[in-house]
């Protein structure tokens, strides 16, 4: 029990610290850590933990450490994702926060940075591939997906577009709604 709450600790170090980018950055990482290297979850149970993350308000990597935690280890889990999440940024912050103020407007660091979007935005496309593999299992979840992006287009908050989703999931693929009695 303490090598997993160990281990979901130092997997929920790495995953948030190396993910460049903030939350949406982290999920590659993350997915690796969880699904590659420890085998907590399918990448079918991933894009779900994923699924209910979005769907929940607070930041995506602390909501996934605490859930994925919380499965590996229980609340002593959870702790320590969250832990793991957010000690590593507060304390280099808070330690460095002169320096990174002195340097804001480096023109040095802004190049490195500009050079670090895009790496981002692919890895995020690469976890987007990866979970769409799996996502898309019939005709309805295509035209989920395209309601959704229409949506998006037209400036929908996402929430309206999550919750209104869950609620056709709940009549379109529920069991319960295709017994027959």
């Amino acid at each position: 029990m303490l090598r997993d709450i160990w281990n979901v600790f130092i997997a929920f170090t790495r995953s948030s610290n190396l993910g460049f980018g903030g939350g949406p950055a982290t999920i590659p990482l993350m997915q690796n850590e969880v699904v590659k290297r420890y085998h907590w979850l399918t990448d079918e149970e991933f894009a779900d933990a994923l699924a209910v993350g979005n769907a929940l308000p607070a930041p995506i990597a602390t909501k996934m450490a605490a859930m994925i935690g919380y499965r590996v280890a229980g609340l002593p889990g959870a702790l320590m994702g969250l832990l793991g999440t957010v000690a590593p940024t507060l304390i280099v912050v808070v330690v460095l926060s002169h320096f990174i103020m002195l340097y804001a407007h480096s023109t040095v660091l802004r190049a490195m940075l500009k050079a670090v979007r895009p790496v981002v935005v692919i890895l995020i496309a690469q976890t987007a591939v990866s979970m769409g593999k799996k996502s898309f299992p019939r005709k309805a979840t295509w035209g989920i997906a395209a309601a959704a992006a229409i949506l998006l287009y037209l400036h929908v908050h996402p929430a309206i577009i999550i919750v209104a989703a869950m609620i056709f999931g709940y009549f379109a693929f529920s069991p319960r709604n295709h017994q027959k009695s």
